[in-house]
């Protein structure tokens, strides 16, 4: 089976802005994912870039954007927010991604924390909270 081609730049400005966010989180790590870095504890909670299925086999790449699975009590509004798009795959399991220049800095470390919280061991969200384990 072939390997997917690298969808990224690594010396990518945008991809240096995700990582410095997605990998303070505790034990956040980074991987390359059919194609793209993806940002991970045990579960993947972040991939850089992504795209939108326009028809059989017709994609549109968004390569400057980041795909997160959001806060359950938060998706809802998410959706109606225009700035979010379904992506492809992974849009069915409630992920949404956003373009890197529709959002700032606070919003993608809420994003990146939220979705964390969701795929993160119980362990680490404790770690997070600042709460140690006895």
């Amino acid at each position: 089976m072939a390997e997917h081609p690298l969808m990224f730049r690594e010396g990518d400005p945008l991809l240096a802005f995700v990582r410095r966010h997605a990998l303070a989180l505790p034990e956040a790590r980074e991987k390359v994912s059919h194609g793209r870095p993806a940002f991970f504890t045990t579960k993947v909670f972040a991939y850089f870039g992504g795209s939108v299925r326009r028809g059989p086999g017709v994609f549109e790449r968004h390569d400057a954007a980041v795909m997160v699975l959001p806060d359950r009590d938060d998706e809802p509004a998410l959706r109606q927010d225009a700035r979010f798009w379904s992506p492809a795959y992974l849009g069915p399991s409630g992920w949404l991604g956003i373009d890197l220049d529709e959002t700032d800095e606070t919003e993608l470390a809420e994003l990146l924390d939220a979705s964390y919280r969701r795929t993160a061991p119980a362990r680490l969200v404790r770690r997070l909270d600042g709460v140690e384990d006895a």
